[in-house]
């Protein structure tokens, strides 16, 4: 039973679309920047686009797959119809209304203020209100979650949650914590001033409340991901998951672990003491043990899919794996990119390391592997899964899947790897051009030339994924098979602590505070910390 089909397919069709133009600009940036054709003359074009790119990747896309996946698990994991549908598509209109408000401003190049907003700089106030749409409308999602759980679970007293439904709800509570700190910021620093109420802002004060949402923000993203990784993956490939347990603790650790660690974005602000900064650095290498136990978990239910197949061996059940299933491939390949990216995320997290690759291409090239690579593969394997459900059409076409997975991961690569290199030599990310005919910068020009050419593969990889899903129905209809989930080798009890959020909610609040608390009420009190405000796009 699948009732939600259009609200699902709603959330999916304006997430890939607003994605199919990001795609496009961050193509036209790295154009732009490289020595393949002349500037614009016009910076400032340059920084619209960064704004509308990184609004769309980091809110937009993200949010409603989260959301369309979340209403699609509630129903196929709990076995139920969805509770409160009027009120989904209410946070769903919220959703495009806000995108709407948020992208005309920036459009008109009154709120060039990047994705992370960059106090002291405030554009245009209906961006800001566009954005916190966005937020509203994700926070009905958070509440539908939680209220469709508590009745499955009021209905089926003491019953093991499923765990998609586990994973799910972990994402929904992690998204409401963590989007209370860019809420704060947005609503008593920025929005006075956007407003005109007041000529200054607390640009330090911003920033870490930012901080708050900065770096969690991105295990929101990847919830939708771990959970294809635990819940589609194994199934799929013909196997079985290696451990129920392993992923529900997985799940908890993000929600402990990736909320009081943001301050390590601000190593360079003097802000914020040392002490703190080295607490957040602690807390960010904790948060790779949930990464590490899920590929562990999941490496080990490849085997199973393989030794199912008549592998044999300490190694040569890898040849036995179904490498032509697109999500064989979807899965070695995120894994691939989550390596080269998490590896680039162990300098970051380091106090010592950081000094030599912040505000570089370095850091560029590390957020778009774990996001853009590994992540956004995932969120491509979730709808390929879901559309025959969705929509009612045959299965999809194995080649054309293949094809695509496999022109996004070369593209990632060839994409990010020149960052890193030209990131060590020290090249800065977000500036509007280069002037390659310098001698200390032409040798990397050829770097920069190839990172273009790699987001041409990336645009070409993401157009055939919106093919793939736009001609579907021309495949013919066919009654897909009943939904379900991948089901662990052992079905053994889960302990009490694993089938619920209490103590996982109080750790991750209370982990907060004690990480952000004196830092934030520090800050506050100190006078004379405001800066001017710098209006962008002229006048309010």
């Amino acid at each position: 039973m699948f009732l939600a089909k259009r609200l699902v397919l709603a959330h999916f069709w304006v997430a890939f679309a607003g994605f199919a133009v990001a795609l496009l600009l961050g193509e036209w940036q790295m154009a732009v920047r490289s020595p393949l054709a002349a500037w614009i003359h016009n910076p400032e074009l340059y920084y619209r686009s960064v704004t509308a790119h990184g609004t769309v990747m980091a809110y937009v896309l993200p949010t409603l797959v989260a959301m369309g996946f979340g209403y699609a698990i509630t129903e196929l994991a709990l076995g139920r119809p969805l509770l409160g549908v009027r009120w989904a598509w209410a946070g769903f209109w919220l959703v495009v209304l806000g995108t709407v408000m948020a992208a005309t401003p920036v459009a008109l190049g009154k709120a060039s203020v990047l994705y992370t907003f960059y106090p002291p700089m405030v554009g245009n106030v209906f961006y800001y209100l566009g954005v916190v749409l966005v937020v509203v409308g994700s926070w009905i999602w958070v509440g539908l979650t939680s209220w469709n759980l508590h009745r499955w679970k009021k209905e089926n007293p003491g019953a093991t949650v499923p765990l998609a439904m586990f994973g799910n709800a972990t994402g929904a509570y992690l998204w409401a914590w963590t989007s209370v700190g860019a809420a704060s910021e947005v609503l008593l620093l920025i929005l006075p001033a956007a407003f005109g109420w007041k000529d200054t802002i607390d640009a330090g004060l911003a920033r870490v409340l930012f901080s708050w949402t900065l770096h969690a923000i991105v295990y929101f993203w990847l919830m939708p991901a771990y959970i294809a990784f635990y819940t589609i993956i194994p199934r799929a490939i013909g196997g079985r998951l290696y451990s129920d347990t392993m992923g529900r603790v997985a799940f908890v650790l993000f929600l402990v672990f990736s909320m009081p660690i943001g301050i390590h974005h601000l190593f360079a602000d003097p802000q914020v003491g040392a002490g703190f900064k080295f607490l957040h650095a602690v807390f960010t290498a904790m948060v790779s043990v949930p990464t590490l136990l899920t590929v562990f978990t999941i490496c080990a239910s490849v085997e199973i899919a393989a030794r199912l197949r008549g592998g044999r061996g300490a190694f040569g059940w890898v040849k036995a794996l179904p490498w032509g299933n697109p999500y064989m491939l979807a899965v070695a390949y995120a894994f691939v990119m989550l390596g080269f990216g998490g590896a680039g995320g162990i300098v970051n997290m380091s106090y010592q390391l950081n000094e030599t690759v912040h505000n570089t291409q370095w850091v560029t090239g590390h957020f778009h592997l774990i996001f853009a690579g590994a992540i956004v593969s995932m969120y491509f394997v979730v709808a390929y899964d879901l559309w025959p459900h969705l929509t009612g059409c045959k299965p999809l076409s194995t080649r054309l899947m293949n094809w695509q997975l496999t022109l996004w991961f070369v593209g990632m690569m060839i994409t990010t790897l020149p960052w890193h290199f030209t990131g060590l030599l020290g090249m800065p990310r977000r500036m509007a051009y280069f002037d390659y005919s310098h001698p200390e910068l032409h040798p990397q020009a050829i770097t920069v030339t190839i990172s273009s050419i790699g987001g041409l593969l990336l645009v070409a990889g993401g157009l055939l994924f919106l093919w793939i899903l736009a001609t579907a129905g021309r495949r013919g209809r066919a009654a897909p098979a009943p939904y379900v989930f991948a089901r662990p080798v052992h079905a053994s009890a889960v302990p009490a602590s694993l089938n619920g959020f209490a103590l996982w909610i109080a750790l991750m609040v209370g982990l907060t505070v004690v990480n952000y608390g004196f830092p934030i009420v520090q800050l506050a009190l100190l006078p004379e910390t405001s800066v001017p405000v710098v209006v962008i796009g002229g006048p309010r």
